[in-house]
């Protein structure tokens, strides 16, 4: 390393070369780095363990060490979010948002069994369908041996089948095959082999008489149960067939405007809305309140009603419409009586197969039914 020596003045020198000094300068800095590091790591990986507190609970947080005075201070954000110190030699402690879950959410499993309710006052078939995020079809479907897919037979402390889907609830017959079950409700025989509350061998699929079974989305015709149309003219109307307030017919009268006003005060609903299975609206109202009839016409029934009516009047119009009140407490008109728009008919109540106080309420047109809520005034 060294280039030449020289004696002045009785010294010796050495003179050493550039190059020489920048290898030196560097082992140095070597040799301090790996004291450094060495030094470091030692201290990094004493992790002493700081007990992180969250809101569902407790969980041990191990955190490095450091020569600093809030090495071991934890802090917890809103949310649950706890700081952890993040270490740099030479500088200050800065923090690193990180959110601790203790909890283990269990994933809502959708029900599969059909379950039982029970009616109470109040209840209609479309309220509890709506309560269960069905159609009320479903529920009807579900309940033919006591509703005999009337919502008007509904009555309160009746127990309920409340299928898990929307489809048809079937009691299974002897001679009933997966595919002709299938059809009868428009389906498909792996629709009911592969939903699962059905419980079948998916390898030999066998269901025996008096098993009861889901059709998932299946869909049959309804047995409608509604009082006939009566016109106003000559029609032969037997009495028996529609109840004791049936009109003989042959009348002359007030013709309809073609409008239609709301036969009572309110103007929302109390149970049923207007579906396939119920072809009208049930109007809330109090026992006793006014009913008026919705446009002019002729009365064609008035009195009591088979098929769970109740009291009940139907007006005929005159113009190819007719309207119907049912559940009524008291009746105010008679068999061929012209009646006029806004005019009092009747009172309202909860005869026949009602669970409270409303007036079931339809429009007819030519012998069809129309949804009411087309015909009204808006509320």
């Amino acid at each position: 390393m060294t280039d030449k020596v020289s004696h002045r003045g009785g010294r010796s020198e050495y003179l050493i070369s550039g190059g020489a000094w920048l290898v030196a300068i560097s082992l140095v800095l070597c040799a301090g780095y790996i004291a450094w590091q060495t030094r470091f790591q030692s201290k990094a990986f004493l992790q002493p363990a700081i007990l992180a507190e969250s809101k569902g609970g407790s969980q041990e947080t191990a955190l490095p060490a450091t020569q600093s005075t809030t090495a071991s201070t934890l802090t917890v954000g809103e949310g649950g979010e706890v700081n952890l110190p993040v270490f740099v030699e030479g500088a200050s402690t800065l923090g690193v948002s990180r959110r601790i879950d203790v909890h283990t959410i269990i994933p809502a499993r959708p029900r599969e069994e059909v379950i039982t309710y029970t009616v109470e006052a109040g209840d209609s078939v479309f309220s509890i369908a709506k309560s269960f995020n069905l159609k009320p079809e479903s529920v009807l479907w579900a309940n033919y041996v006591q509703l005999k897919d009337s919502p008007d037979m509904l009555s309160p402390g009746m127990k309920l089948n409340i299928p898990p889907v929307n489809g048809v609830y079937y009691e299974w017959k002897e001679g009933d095959t997966l595919s002709g079950v299938a059809a009868e409700f428009k389906a498909t025989a792996d629709d009911i082999i592969n939903w699962s509350g059905n419980h079948l061998d998916l390898t030999n699929p066998v269901v025996q008489p008096g098993e009861k079974i889901l059709v998932p989305n299946g869909k049959r015709e309804f047995v409608q149960w509604v009082i006939p149309t009566i016109p106003r003219g000559n029609a032969g109307v037997n009495r028996s067939a529609y109840g004791p307030g049936a009109c003989a017919g042959g009348y002359e009268g007030a013709y309809g405007t073609g409008t239609f006003v709301w036969p009572t005060l309110n103007h929302f609903l109390s149970g049923n809305d207007y579906w396939s299975g119920h072809l009208g609206i049930d109007i809330a109202g109090a026992t006793g309140a006014p009913i008026f009839a919705s446009d002019s016409g002729v009365i064609v029934f008035a009195g009591l009603a088979n098929g769970g009516y109740g009291y009940m009047v139907m007006i005929d119009h005159g113009n190819g419409y007719q309207t119907l009140y049912a559940h009524m407490s008291a009746v105010g008109v008679y068999c061929g009586q012209s009646v006029y728009q806004g005019g009092t008919i009747g009172a309202i109540g909860s005869t026949g197969n009602s669970t409270g106080s409303h007036l079931h309420f339809e429009i007819r047109y030519m012998g069809g039914f129309i949804n009411p809520w087309y015909m009204l005034p808006a509320p």
